[in-house]
């Protein structure tokens, strides 16, 4: 008997010939080769005898559900009709966005979608395209960054505080913030999102705990951000206790980094393979809540969540430390994630893919681009567009167009008409790039109130 498990072995203690020999033998060879193959036959045993102790196992969880219930792959036909939905700003949405959502509409597991007034089209769903589903999650229905979101920070200090402080406040977001593909921060800073089971129990998450504790406090490339600017509050609530005139504050926008871009690759893989789909809609393929998958995915989207959250604590703590001020209120949300909701009173999972979740009373920041201003907004929950609202301002034109269409003497230009500072920034989120947020919030009445602006004025992004 040789040290490398085979598929022998396992039909040797009494594993049916089927399909869960392969997924054994593909999950030690993939995350527990170093052990000692008799320790792992000994658990293979127990698997075996019980395996609806192991259904949320790391290694054996699929091994059990194939033993008790395995995944019944079939391929799936669409509907010949649509889920119901909501279009806000259909005269300013792409026709490509508006047939993904389609698309989307006639899964088997649709209840009922909406379109964001910012929408353009992505993969899967589109971008600014909200979906409920029934007991199924979509990983391209969230997206690749999972937890993308908005965090801002207002500090109890008049907007005049900028003034003649431009070098200082540059300074301060070059040595705070960290961008793209390889900078991380030389000291590195803890978080209890790290002492979370799931780190222990799910693979996948297990072999990326490194690199997410590495890129804590750290923002992606593309269209994210850390700026200062100046919060203009016309409606602040009681709570604050702030008066309605002009504060500092800081604003990022950035999501889960590597963290989550590998387990949207893992588990998108996972449901193409469980969820066949016709070709042009296979992004939309779905894992159901009750496999163990689905199970696992909807754990590690969670856990990539929380730690986008814990990279934008990380952000503005440092950033307050620097300025040796402290924050007074901090607004944030979440725009690509799935929530379990109530949707025409039954439990659906809602995917907002590029949308701010808009229940009623709960608070939201919607930014236009580096020259123009967010949005501090409260939520009307309007059931129409799933209880959401646009993510920011939209793009008009795409990345690639962006190359072809504008120079880095127009954005100069565009940027100093506007006074903002741009440290860093690619020609593809030049502040053209999009449409027109005034526009687009005029288009939303309906799903939000505005509490508030934020205007840019020291923006700082990847290069």
């Amino acid at each position: 008997m040789g040290n490398k498990l085979s598929g022998k072995d396992l039909i040797k203690l009494g594993f049916p010939k089927n399909n869960s020999i392969n997924i054994a033998l593909g999950q030690i060879n993939r995350y527990r080769k170093r052990e000692k193959k008799e320790s792992i036959l000994n658990e293979a045993k127990e698997v075996l005898l019980h395996p609806e102790n192991f259904k949320m196992h790391g290694t054996w969880g699929k091994v059990a559900e194939g033993l008790v219930n395995p995944v019944q792959v079939k391929f799936n036909q669409l509907r010949n009709t649509r889920a119901p939905f909501s279009i806000f700003g259909e005269n300013e949405i792409d026709e490509q966005a508006k047939f993904q959502l389609y698309d989307s509409l006639k899964l088997p597991v649709a209840v009922k979608g909406a379109l964001m007034p910012d929408a353009h089209s992505g993969y899967g769903l589109p971008i600014g395209g909200v979906l409920a589903t029934e007991n199924a999650v979509i990983p391209y229905g969230v997206g690749v960054d999972i937890g993308c979101r908005m965090s801002l920070s207002i500090f109890d200090l008049p907007a005049s505080f900028l003034k003649g402080k431009d070098h200082q406040l540059q300074a301060i977001l070059k040595d705070n913030t960290k961008f793209g593909m390889t900078e991380t921060h030389k000291t590195k800073a803890d978080h209890d999102v790290f002492y979370r089971n799931e780190f222990d129990t799910i693979p996948l998450l297990k072999r990326l705990k490194d690199k997410a504790y590495k890129q804590l406090g750290s923002s992606g490339g593309g269209n994210h951000f850390v700026e200062f600017g100046i919060v203009k509050l016309d409606n602040p609530l009681p709570e604050w206790k702030l008066e309605p005139k002009e504060y500092l504050a800081v604003l990022s926008h950035s999501g889960s980094r590597g963290l989550g871009a590998n387990i949207a690759k893992h588990y998108t893989y996972l449901a193409t393979k469980q969820c066949p789909l016709p070709k042009n809609v296979q992004h939309l393929a779905w894992l159901d809540l009750n496999t163990h998958d689905g199970q696992e995915y909807w754990l590690a989207m969670n856990l990539a969540g929380d730690y986008a959250k814990a990279c934008h604590d990380d952000i503005h703590r440092r950033i307050a430390k620097a300025l040796g001020k402290r924050v007074v209120v901090t607004i944030e949300n979440h725009h690509n994630f799935a929530w379990k909701e109530q949707v025409d009173g039954k439990e659906c999972i809602v995917h907002r893919k590029g949308a701010t979740p808009a229940q009623k009373g709960v608070l939201g920041i919607i930014p236009g681009s580096m020259t123009a201003p967010g949005f501090i907004v409260m939520g009307k929950g309007n059931e129409e567009s799933l209880n959401s609202a646009s993510h920011g301002a939209g793009r008009l034109f795409s990345r690639a167009k962006c190359k072809t269409s504008f120079t880095q003497s127009q954005i100069k230009k565009v940027l100093a008409d506007n006074e903002v500072t741009l440290i860093g920034g690619s020609i593809d989120e030049a502040p053209m790039a999009y449409k027109d947020i005034n526009k687009v919030m005029a288009l939303q009445t309906e799903l939000v109130d505005v509490l508030g602006t934020f205007t840019p004025k020291i923006v700082r992004m990847d290069r």
